[in-house]
């Protein structure tokens, strides 16, 4: 007698292992560290918790745990997958921006507008987890971010002073800082300066127009004159 096959679907659940989540593990594993994120912005990194970040995913908090172990290994993966390659990107932009002092400054202003468009979190997370005392990113920022963007910046900006292509009474370490104040600032600020000023009309194409005039006055641009 023929030996009778099972449903495909019955051999399928056998095959299973106990526990594995039904899910494609990609999406799943990403919407998990959307909703991350998400948490990350609003709660504050020290607040969230993984039951939070579950219930934000709409999964239970052991399917976090299966991914990720622990909020630690949650948040390493956060800052390598999703902090780590927008400064990558930001750095090369500067890196292939030449030696001109207004292009390296329109490559961080362009590149940074680019980075917070793909990721709207970034300003806000940069003020709460990076100024904040205590921020949880905050060693991240000197041990990971620091020597791609900012020393390099600084770098470039010392080399062209001792060039004589930038001003001689700027210092090249506080116009990182500056650029920085210029452009993530506003950023972070947004809900607020639209309110005050009635400013729906700025889209961010013209904020980053703004930015970019600014700074150019301050190199002696020609719309100094």
């Amino acid at each position: 007698m023929a030996k009778k096959t099972q449903p495909q679907s019955k051999a399928r659940a056998r095959k299973r292992r106990p526990g594995r989540p039904r899910a494609d593990a990609t999406s799943l594993r990403e919407r998990l560290l959307d909703a991350a994120v998400s948490c990350f912005t609003t709660d504050g990194i020290t607040a969230a918790s993984l039951r939070s970040i579950a219930v934000k995913a709409g999964v239970t908090p052991a399917m976090v745990n299966y991914y990720f172990g622990s909020k630690q290994r949650l948040l390493d993966a956060f800052v390598a997958e999703r902090v780590l390659p927008l400064v990558a990107e930001l750095g090369d932009g500067i890196r292939a921006a030449g030696e001109d002092p207004r292009a390296l400054v329109a490559a961080f202003v362009h590149g940074l507008h680019a980075a917070v468009r793909r990721s709207p979190w970034l300003p806000a997370l940069w003020l709460r987890e990076v100024i904040s005392e205590n921020g949880a990113l905050r060693e991240v920022l000197f041990n990971q971010i620091s020597k791609h963007v900012p020393r390099v910046l600084a770098a470039r900006f010392a080399a062209l002073q001792q060039e004589g292509a930038l001003a001689a009474g700027l210092e090249p370490r506080l116009l990182v800082v500056s650029l920085i104040g210029l452009t993530l600032f506003p950023l972070a600020a947004e809900p607020i300066w639209r309110r005050v000023f009635d400013a729906a009309d700025i889209d961010y194409a013209r904020l980053e127009s703004h930015t970019l005039a600014l700074l150019d006055h301050g190199f002696g641009g020609p719309h100094a004159r």
